[in-house]
Order: structure tokens, then sequence, then C-alpha cells
């Protein structure tokens, strides 16, 4: 055996396969560091949240037994209100009968009362709807029932609209005025009209303002006035739909709408002019000659007086008037230059 193969066999005694083989655990990766840490984070997480899941159900669990507690408790004090009441109703009753029997009065009829839904309408929005209407929101010792029958006694549809009316609105085709009518359905008809014709200025005046609204005070200052004039149109609203308007006052508005309608607007500022501070001469001077008044003679210029003094409401609506034509000559402007109100 030569000395090659000797070293050989003896290097192969001192290193054996099977631990050739073994692999070493003195080093690890960081990568697999990262990945036994991340492993453990989320295990952690998943824990974490499986305890959270349980809290929230256990306390989503006990708020709705409180929920259906607080009801039955509810329910049960309701019941023994009721059940108080009609005792003692019946107790006072009971006593007025004797009471009236001694007294040798005969007894009295129960009246049965109509049921009526109370959950039918809302509180909130009933007295809303009255107030739309032009009713009383509540009369004195009024109770739900009873305000509710008198809203559906009424039986009055509000259009929905800036100013809501109960007034049938027409068609931009129908708006068209002329004259005031005679007869009592032709002024139904026209009241529709100037209700109408108002409405649609009003509604593209308010989306108008809407649409190029900005954080300045220029803009809010004219989209105050907007609101302003809208609920000073309600009560012009109100003598549309009861038909009392003053002739002195629907011939100009009449007039006014005519000549808006055909985008003349020069001719309509005349017409508010003559209706809101009147065309009778401003007497200087003697205004009367002898010592005798002639008789009726103040009504010799009654049609010239103007009616914006006459009461802060009519002047407030002929003010949006003047508001609704400066706005109509910007959304519909006239042919004529001519025409521009200044």
């Amino acid at each position: 055996m030569d000395f090659a193969s000797l070293m050989n066999k003896e290097i192969s005694k001192s290193h054996p396969e099977a631990k050739a083989t073994e692999p070493s655990k003195k080093y690890m990766k960081r990568a697999d560091v990262e990945a036994e840490r991340h492993g453990q984070y989320l295990a952690d997480q998943r824990k974490l949240e499986k305890e959270k899941a349980a809290k929230q159900l256990h306390k989503r669990k006990r708020e709705e037994e409180e929920l259906e507690a607080n009801k039955a408790r509810e329910i049960k004090r309701t019941k023994l209100a009721e059940e108080s009441r009609q005792r003692r109703e019946e107790r006072e009753a009971e006593e007025d009968r004797i009471h009236r029997k001694k007294l040798g009065l005969p007894e009295l009829i129960k009246e049965v009362q109509e049921e009526v839904e109370e959950d039918d309408i809302k509180e909130e929005e009933l007295v809303g709807k009255m107030r739309q209407m032009g009713q009383p929101a509540m009369l004195f010792g009024e109770s739900h029932k009873q305000k509710l029958r008198r809203f559906k006694n009424l039986g009055v549809v509000m259009t929905k609209g800036p100013i809501p009316t109960s007034l049938e609105l027409v068609d931009e085709k129908d708006m068209k005025v002329d004259q005031v009518p005679k007869d009592h359905e032709g002024k139904k008809f026209l009241f529709r009209q100037l209700a109408s014709y108002f409405t649609m200025v009003i509604a593209d005046w308010e989306s108008a303002l809407i649409k190029e609204k900005r954080d300045t005070f220029a803009s809010q200052k004219a989209y105050d006035a907007m609101v302003q004039s809208k609920e000073s149109m309600a009560p012009l609203f109100r003598k549309f739909e009861k038909g009392d308007l003053d002739e002195g006052v629907l011939e100009p508005i009449v007039e006014i709408v005519k000549a808006a309608q055909e985008r003349r607007y020069v001719d309509a500022n005349d017409g508010y002019l003559r209706l809101s501070i009147g065309k009778a001469a401003w007497p200087i001077g003697v205004t009367m000659v002898g010592i005798h008044e002639r008789s009726a003679r103040e009504k010799l210029h009654e049609s010239d007086k103007g009616h914006v003094m006459g009461d802060e409401v009519t002047r407030k609506f002929l003010q949006s008037i003047k508001r609704c034509l400066t706005f109509a000559q910007i959304r519909w402007p006239p042919e004529d230059i001519r025409q521009l109100m200044g």
C-alpha cells in the first residue's frame, strides 16, 4: 500500500459521510429570520382581530338586549298610563253621573269620535304643510288627531316650487296674458297664469344663482335678495289663491307681466312706476278755489294714487316684482336694445 492510499483512508476515518451531510445550525439567513418574524406578527394580528370581533359582538348583543328591555319598559309604561287614564276617566264619569243623578239631571250621551291614524303624517311635516297653506299651525287646545283631521278637511294640494301654492300651474305656452277678464272663471285662470309666470322666473333666478354661487359678499347679497323676494311674493300668491286682489293692483300687474313676456322691459318698468308711486301731479300753491269743498272731490284722482305705500306687505311684493323684471331682462334679453331698463 502506497502513501497516498494510506492518507485517504485516514482522512475518511476522521470525516465520516453522515457528519458531512448534516447541515450546520450555527448561522441563519436574514430572510429566514424576517419570514419567521413576519409569520409571528400575522399570527398575533389574527388573534387580536378575533378578540376584537368577539368584544364587538358581545357589545352589540348587550346593546340589543338593552334596547329590547327599554322598548318593553316603554310599552309597559304606556300601557299602564293608558289604563290609569281610562280608570281615571271612568271614575270621573261615574262621579259625574252620580252627581247629575242627585241633581235630577239627565245622563250625558257619550260622543263617539272619529278615529284618525296618528302615524299618518308626522307632527313636524304636518306643521310645515299647514304653514305652507297659510293655515294656523296649531289651534288652541288642538290635538294631533284634530290637526290631522283639519288638514284632511282642507283637501288642498300644494304644488312643488319656489313658492308652494294651491293653484294649478300652467305650461309656459299658456302663460301669455292679455287683459283682465270680466268673468269669474277667466280671472281664476288669469291668477293661475300670473302664478305660473312668477314661479318660472323665480325658479330660473334661484337656479342661476346656485349655479354661479361664489364665496363672496356680492354673491351672498344677491342670493339673499332672491330669498327675500321669494318670501315677499308669498302674500301675493295667497291673494291669487283667494282671488281677492284689488282691481287697482291687478290691472297694472297684468300690464307689467304682459310687457315682460313681450320683452318690453322699459314699458314694464313704466307700469311698475305707475303702480308704485302713481301718476298724480304734486300740487304746488293753491289747490282749491272757493270756500266750499266739492262733493266726492277725493275720488277724482283715486286711480292716480300709488299703492306701494298702502301697507308693508304690498310694498314688499311690488319691490319683488321689480327684482323679477331685472332678472328677466338678463334671462330673456330683448331684441330691441332700447327696451333694456337702466
